[in-house]
């Protein structure tokens, strides 16, 4: 077996295949040269100096290769896929595969024309996060583009160290798309409670530093990037003219799935790689897992693709259980599951938002705690909580069974009559 991605799917890959009675080699291929590690405190705890500036792996190089019997090839990048001769190629290497799970996930997208701009990043990779959190360090003024999740845990963790954050959002309401207007408006109340400045309905025109001027259209400037030589950033300037001084920009403007090296491969990638319920990718012995993987859900009778940390891990399992005994594979069925970091409150999701109908049925939008439910037809299709763990898993249980709406909503009229009992 041949697992591509040394990612957290990649590794439960690993683990789901042993699980499975694999009992041959498997072979775990990774662009970075860290061994697996853990993402979500990389936006968290990382960078607001709660934790040390590195990223624990997930199992240890003696795990993985004594109790696991991985072969590691780390820091290089799979570059090509031959599905007719069964081989991964990485650079000049070969690696024949009987089973194959593709674990590659995805590539937080960049702002055109920064590449040599210091002080400008994206967050994937625990390298990501060191640097920004050595700029958070120097301490400055921090913009941030994107209001999504990752953006939002950024500007959060600044605002922690008592640093001035702007965040830019495109959308007249921020994460409108992912979680509806209600919701988002919502999540925008967060920001501006905890003193972020949060611009809305407005996009990014330059990047710029002092020596280049305010520039025309986004910065495209010489330089090594990164950390190193180059200008660094000192404005950035929004299409309504409004100049904001800036010693470090990070970018959340999403991501996407690395998809690239599977070109002529016969692979169906669109907007990742295309998959039944079984994870399988089309061809005999390929499956894939994680964000690069979009499968058809059996439950919601759709194509996902979820960047979340639980879809890695249980569909990495998944993965590499089917992959090892395609004979007894089962569709991956899970609800997905996110979770989020702002301002000391927490925001949970569970199964899908859906356009038809989201109700607030506890809590209060303006206030710090919340509960909304999302209506796809006639059934429950998803849940968002702020501040309310007890209450999410409750919903989760119930879309995967694919209960009525009706039945989320007799839910949510309990657990509310519970808890203002308990407050009473």
């Amino acid at each position: 077996m041949v697992v591509v991605g040394a990612s957290l799917a990649g590794l439960r890959a690993v683990e789901g295949a042993r699980r499975a009675g694999f009992d041959g080699p498997i072979t775990l291929v990774g662009a970075e040269p860290h061994l697996p590690y853990d993402r979500p405190p990389l936006s968290k705890a990382f960078l607001d100096g709660a934790t040390e500036p590195d990223a624990p792996p997930l199992r240890t190089e003696q795990v993985l290769r004594s109790e696991l019997g991985v072969e590691l090839v780390l820091g290089a990048a799979a570059t090509g896929l031959d599905t007719a001769a069964h081989t991964v190629l990485v650079g000049e290497l070969a690696f024949p595969y009987t089973a194959l799970v593709i674990a590659t996930g995805s590539r937080a997208r960049s702002l055109p024309g920064t590449d040599g701009l210091r002080g400008v990043h994206t967050l994937r990779t625990v390298d990501d996060a060191r640097r920004i959190r050595a700029a958070m360090d120097a301490g400055g003024r921090v913009v941030v583009v994107g209001a999504g999740f990752i953006g939002s845990e950024v500007a959060s963790a600044a605002r922690r160290r008592g640093l001035p954050v702007t965040v830019v959002e495109l959308l007249a309401t921020p994460l409108v798309h992912a979680v509806g207007e209600l919701v988002g408006q919502a999540c925008a109340n967060l920001h501006r409670r905890a003193g972020t400045d949060l611009r809305c309905g407005v996009g990014v025109a330059s990047v710029s530093s002092d020596g280049v001027g305010d520039g025309v259209g986004l910065a495209s400037v010489s330089g090594d990037g990164g950390d190193g030589g180059g200008c660094a950033v000192r404005r950035v300037v929004l299409t309504d003219g409004t100049v904001l001084p800036a010693d470090l920009v990070v970018v959340g403007a999403g991501a996407r799935p690395v998809t690239g090296w599977l070109d002529g491969s016969g692979l169906t990638v669109d907007d990742g790689v295309v998959c039944d319920e079984r994870l399988c990718a089309g061809v005999p012995g390929v499956y894939a897992a994680g964000d690069v993987a979009r499968w058809h859900h059996p439950v919601f009778g759709r194509h996902l693709r979820v960047e979340h940390w639980t879809n890695a891990a249980e569909q990495g399992l998944a993965a590499g259980r089917n992959a090892a005994d395609p004979a007894s594979a089962t569709p991956y069925a899970a609800a997905p599951y996110f979770w989020s970091d702002w301002y000391g409150h927490r925001i949970q999701l569970v199964g899908l938002p859906a356009p038809d109908e989201v109700r607030v049925v506890d809590g209060d939008p303006d206030g710090d705690y919340l509960v909304a439910l999302y209506r796809d037809g006639e059934r429950l299709s998803g849940a968002i909580t702020i501040n309310g763990p007890a209450e999410v898993m409750r919903y989760r249980k119930l879309i995967l069974r694919g209960a009525s709406w009706r039945d989320g909503l007799d839910l949510a009229a309990s657990r509310r009559a519970a808890r203002l009992a308990a407050t009473a």
